[in-house]
């Protein structure tokens, strides 16, 4: 019997040559080549209520790829596959990361995308993303029709050969114009890139060569393994890029130092400040939200996930910007950005979007709009954060992953019964968009069980480092408790 497919937060995820097969790939990409022959998609959401074009099958997709153990022959393995079910599919030449293939769906009015990769998740993981016409992450309706076309047994025919193309350059040509690298050259500043290994090594450091901004890149090969850590952006991984600021701090005391940090395939990112202080995303992403509405002027609906910062929240009604909440994962804000309803959406786990951009995270841009920040204002991001905390407070946050197998128990068990205090905190209200959020004066700490890994994930923001390691320690051991009845 074949095994169960099932797309999640963003996309298919399993470990390498234990679910993520060649044969599980191949059902994985006639699903999606029958999902695109299906007519009936025609009345899904974002085509009838988004304005969304839809194309036909004839209209081709790409297959692009990040760095993994195997990920160019799964990609070349899905894109014979579709070619073979009657939907034109070209392979891209190279690794690239997953915001450039969102960009070219819509670039070349293609009728989607399949990318191979599990983004930030440990090396023995792989992924399939499936990116529709308007190139962003995949809404669960289109998923779970792909999933109804799931076949039972391998496919019997395999196309022999597919075209390869290249991407890279159509797509820095339009980062190009969407930030103003002039100025950014006109700052003296020394950027530190460091894609984690990831797919998106060469694209910043490309543009940044070609408009003279000194830069050293780290971590900016090929390796399967990702220097045997996983390729998120998260503190404890960070010991390099700290490394590399500190020795320049010591050498060129007269530029503005910045670390620029994404993710396994791209499109998340964090930052690092001119001292080697590592910028989590709730902080780049309040860094990037109020650059958009004090030096660019924007304006619109401000969307924040579950689990994203209050900071967000505050800067936004502080411009008299509306705030609305969705749930984790970046497919629930792109109705959003398709509709041009908001203007800059985020999420805790690196992903920022916006209005005049695509519909999908992109942490390449992420990266060049930090840069224009830091040239509009003259200041290095740890003094632009410091202003951000003298007027709407501090906020300090923390996650812990706890290996779980019974997570989703756990979350539904505090949800049914939830505590009446926390270290000593009184719980004022509890909110159940996603997971389950327990809310105090001063922070909230919140459970919810991971779409992507077996793992329980324990978020909390409060007002100071020691509140952080009270709460989340003792909802750490909450949650530990509960999952086992």
């Amino acid at each position: 019997m074949a095994e169960t497919i099932r797309f999640g937060t963003d996309g298919w995820r399993g470990v390498i040559a234990q679910d993520f097969t060649f044969a599980n790939v191949a059902r994985a990409a006639a699903a999606t080549a029958r999902y695109l022959t299906d007519s009936g998609r025609k009345d899904l959401p974002f085509y009838r209520d988004w304005g969304v074009p839809y194309r036909g099958p004839e209209a081709g997709v790409v297959v692009g790829y990040d760095t993994r153990f195997l990920s160019r022959e799964f990609a070349e393995l899905a894109a014979k596959v579709l070619a073979s079910e009657g939907v034109p599919a070209a392979l891209t030449d190279a690794p690239v990361p997953t915001p450039a293939l969102s960009f070219i769906v819509v670039e070349r009015e293609l009728a989607g995308a399949v990318m191979i990769t599990a983004s930030h998740n440990p090396p023995r993981y792989n992924g399939f993303k499936f990116k529709p016409e308007y190139g962003g992450s995949a809404t669960k309706d289109a998923t779970d029709l792909i999933e109804h076309h799931l076949p039972q047994e391998l496919p019997e025919l395999f196309a022999d050969t597919v075209p390869i193309t290249s991407i890279r350059e159509e797509y820095l040509s339009v980062l190009e114009g969407r930030v103003n690298l002039m100025e950014i050259a006109g700052t003296e500043l020394h950027v530190v890139v460091d894609p984690m290994y990831g797919s998106a090594q060469g694209y910043l450091t490309e543009l940044l060569r070609k408009y003279g901004i000194p830069y050293t890149a780290i971590r900016s090969r090929i390796d399967p393994l990702f220097g045997g850590k996983k390729p998120e952006p998260l503190p404890e991984l960070m010991g390099p890029t700290r490394a590399v600021i500190r020795s320049l701090k010591r050498r060129t005391r007269r530029k503005i130092l910045v670390g620029l940090i994404t993710d396994g395939d791209g499109d998340r990112a964090a930052s690092m400040d001119e001292a080697g202080n590592f910028l989590d995303t709730h902080r780049t992403s309040s860094l990037i939200l109020w650059h958009l509405i004090r030096n660019r002027g924007e304006r619109g609906l401000v969307l924040k996930s579950f689990a994203l910062t209050d900071l967000i929240r505050k800067i936004a009604e502080d411009a008299g910007l509306e705030v609305r909440e969705v749930k984790i994962g970046f497919k629930w804000a792109v109705e959003g950005l398709v509709r041009k309803e908001a203007m800059f959406a985020g999420e805790e786990s690196g992903g920022y979007g916006y209005r005049w951009h695509l519909p999908e995270r992109d942490g390449i841009l992420a990266g060049l709009l930090l840069l224009e920040l830091i040239a509009a204002e003259r200041k290095g991001l740890g003094k632009l954060l410091a202003e951000l905390f003298r007027r709407y407070g501090p906020h300090y946050y923390d996650r812990v992953d706890l290996e779980l197998p019974e997570r989703v128990e756990a979350v539904e068990r505090i949800k049914a019964v939830p505590p009446e205090s926390i270290a000593g905190r009184k719980v004022v209200d509890v909110e159940t968009l996603d997971g389950v959020k327990l809310r105090f004066v001063n922070g909230w700490l919140l459970f919810r069980a991971s779409g992507t890994e077996p793992i329980l994930r324990v978020y909390c923001e409060m007002e100071s480092p020691e509140a952080v390691e009270e709460v989340i320690s003792t909802g750490t051991a909450l949650a530990k408790e509960v999952a086992h009845g």
